[in-house]
């Protein structure tokens, strides 16, 4: 109920009204109306008693304004103290957990010697060490008088102070002053300035990138197949209908195969012209009599599907469709369409995909976008879908425009078989063989496609531990082609300039250069200049520049504005993952050749979900439907009884030690009252904290 009072039911007081809702139950919307201009008239009539009363019923008006902001203000206060709350019980059953990174499982200690895992961590840890002792030796001399602001500042006042009015700690901290002038701040500016040259080329390469894409736009550029080919489809049966060979490689995802076997059953092609295969890796015997029970079902539809399984899992997913392409009946099709496990691709993808090879014996690979069902799942997905916006809408799309070359991404793509042969076919030599027989495909002259209009749905980790594994074997694997391809792009017969782009741009730049300075620049230089401030880094290399570059990525995906700080927060601090991948696999470290299947957690498109239930419903009158809801049942029980024991978070030892040196060189920050280096070293030390405490992603309960 709203209250009465008696000043409220006057209709005299005629003013600007306005509507305020109360969020308290126990109030309805009520009508205050603002101030007139008679309020604001000062004459000397005898209606002066009328005037005062309406000034009181402003005022009733004003307070009432008044409390409700203080209202929600509380409701704020509330929700920020429940939000705390949460945090810190979160926080404690990490710590009570003692679950952290350090722990290894089998494939671990098969693939990663513990001595090359645990020396990036030492290092860390050393330099956090000293930073910590070296805050206190600061924070000592700056209570002793040694207050400095400018680095020339320092040395012009070390000079003007005798020695022999000096104590002892005056005496070893001018030497150290004396030290770091002479011999640590030349090596390190030296470094900075290199890195700031490096920030500033790939900043211009991410601007062009940038430029060509707004030019594909204004221009409405897009790859558009011959008419004669659409016609073709139109025409019916008869027309341009090519053999395709479909092929879903998977390992152990259970939780996915329904959603993309159903999908490609459904590709609305001519059913003599296209053989879907499953190309099974998994161990688990479980996993894999539900994979051969859902084939057998289509297959008693009508599709054409066959179901393979590898005993012995040589080359990972290379190894797989190396394997499947040595089929025999392989020669009687002309073009290949690969899906990962997780991928739903729409009914049309064929008929909008294949049109563009008809007449055009260059074309080698057209490659769809992805667009991903749980983006909005929690903040480390939503940031991901950033940079994988950025990744498709520009720099796919801009070098497929250009300069018809790529990188291949694995999956959601159609290769012409001729293509893949004269390439010399599926290698297990890296762990990136998507990129791999891309580089080889460019070097025989074959041209790539994009196709920034077709969809692809699929999902993107919602956990830090699987996102963080699955970019580890994205940054390692170009480090390991990179090495082993070099010679063949030096001695490959294309153009001066595709060599460049190659070398250059496409390897060193975007796939060295980036992680590279990244975790150097605003990990190791910025917390080492504020202990050792005669080496400066401008406000416009710490603040300016990257804000610019996270609007330019944000700009494919404007509905994550508002994410862009934490975005840019979130890239410096992946970039220590990106770094230690980087290195391992340019120097043939063990954890380079680490291959994890990504965690899926089988989301479906509510599409999906309607097919699914019209499938089911088809397939009720199976024989071997029962069998299957007792295996599916049984297999859920288990699930859930180990659920506890295979889910958990972690804590990451490696950000961690980072997030404590960075907020350590912020607070040494603020005795040299540096403003844009200390917000940008706390909120950075603040991010590497949540991510060390992996409190970004999934929360298992």
């Amino acid at each position: 109920m709203a209250p009465s009072f008696d000043w409220w039911a006057k209709d005299s007081h005629k003013g600007t009204p306005v509507v305020v809702k109360m969020e308290n139950p126990n109030w309805s919307m009520v009508e205050l109306e603002g101030p007139s201009e008679e309020d604001f008239l000062i004459t000397d009539s005898p209606s002066r008693l009328g005037r005062d009363k309406s000034r009181n019923k402003n005022a009733k008006q004003l307070t009432w304004v008044l409390l409700l902001k203080a209202h929600k203000a509380a409701g704020c206060l509330t929700s920020i103290a429940t939000t705390m709350v949460s945090l810190g019980s979160a926080i404690k059953r990490r710590i009570h957990s003692g679950r952290t990174d350090t722990e290894t499982t089998d494939i671990d200690r098969e693939n990663e010697n513990p001595t090359v895992k645990t020396r990036f961590y030492t290092s860390i840890k050393i330099f956090l060490w000293m930073s910590v002792l070296l805050l206190g030796f600061e924070i000592a001399a700056y209570f002793k008088g040694w207050h400095f602001g400018a680095p020339h500042l320092q040395l012009q006042y070390l000079l003007a102070t005798p020695f022999g009015f000096k104590d002892i700690f005056d005496s070893l901290y001018s030497r150290w002053v004396l030290f770091r002038v002479e011999y640590l701040a030349p090596p390190l500016q030296f470094l900075a300035n290199a890195c700031i040259v490096l920030f500033l080329i790939q900043s211009i390469d991410r601007l062009v990138l940038c430029l060509g894409c707004f030019w594909i736009r204004f221009k409405n550029i897009k790859p558009i197949p011959k008419q004669d080919a659409v016609a073709d489809l139109e025409s019916g049966e008869n027309g341009f209908f090519p053999m395709v060979l479909v092929q879903i490689p998977m390992c152990n995802e259970k939780e996915v195969y329904q959603q993309s076997i159903a999908a490609v059953c459904n590709l609305d092609w001519p059913k003599s012209k296209f053989l879907i295969q499953i190309l099974d890796d998994s161990d688990d015997p479980t996993t894999q009599l539900l994979i051969k029970e859902e084939v057998h079902k289509w297959q008693q539809e009508g599709a054409r599907i066959l179901y393979r399984h590898r005993v012995i899992r040589d080359g990972y997913k290379a190894g797989n469709l190396k394997s499947a392409m040595n089929c025999s009946y392989v020669k009687d099709y002309e073009y290949v369409a690969i899906f990962d496990a997780d991928f739903q691709p729409t009914p049309d993808f064929l008929k909008r995909t294949v049109p563009h090879f008809k007449d055009n014996e260059e074309i080698g690979l057209v490659q769809a976008r992805w667009s991903f069902v749980n983006k909005d799942e929690n903040l480390l997905t939503r940031l991901q879908n950033i940079n994988l916006a950025f990744h498709f809408e520009v720099e796919q799309q801009v070098n497929g425009t250009f300069i018809n070359f790529f990188g291949f991404n694995g999956t959601a793509g159609v290769w012409r078989i001729k293509a893949l042969e004269e390439s010399g076919g599926w290698l297990e030599r890296t762990t990136v063989e998507d990129m791999d027989i891309a580089v080889r495909a460019h070097l025989h002259g074959w041209k790539f496609i994009f196709l920034n209009d077709v969809e692809c749905q699929c999902e993107l980790p919602e956990s830090y531990e699987a996102y963080r594994k699955q970019q580890h074997r994205w940054h390692s694997g170009p480090m390991q082609l990179f090495r082993l391809c070099l010679p063949d792009i030096i001695r490959s017969k294309i153009s001066i300039w595709k060599k460049f782009n190659m070398i250059f741009l496409f390897f060193l730049l975007r796939k060295l250069i980036l992680p590279f300075y990244s975790f150097t620049l605003f990990c190791i230089i910025l917390p080492m200049t504020m202990f050792i401030p005669e080496a400066e880094l401008p406000a416009w290399v710490v603040c300016y520049i990257p804000a610019t570059m996270s609007f330019l990525n944000i700009l494919p995906a404007p509905k994550s504005f508002p994410f862009i700080v934490p975005y840019l927060l979130f890239e410096n601090t992946m970039s220590v993952t990106k770094f230690n991948a980087m290195i391992s696999g340019l120097f043939q470290l063990g954890s380079a050749y680490e291959w994890v299947v990504t965690k899926k957690s089988g989301r479906s498109s509510e599409g999906d979900l309607v097919s699914l239930v019209q499938k089911e419903t088809k397939h009720q009158r199976g024989s071997s439907e029962p069998n299957l809801d007792e295996l599916k049942e049984e297999i859920m029980q288990q699930d859930q009884k180990a659920k506890k024991k295979r889910k958990h978070n972690r804590i990451y030892m490696k950000e961690l030690a980072l997030a404590f040196l960075l907020l350590t060189a912020s607070a040494r920050s603020l005795l040299s009252a540096q403003g844009i280096h200390f917000y940008f070293l706390l909120f950075q030390g603040i991010s590497f904290l949540l991510v060390g405490l992996d409190l970004i992603g999934e929360q298992v309960q």
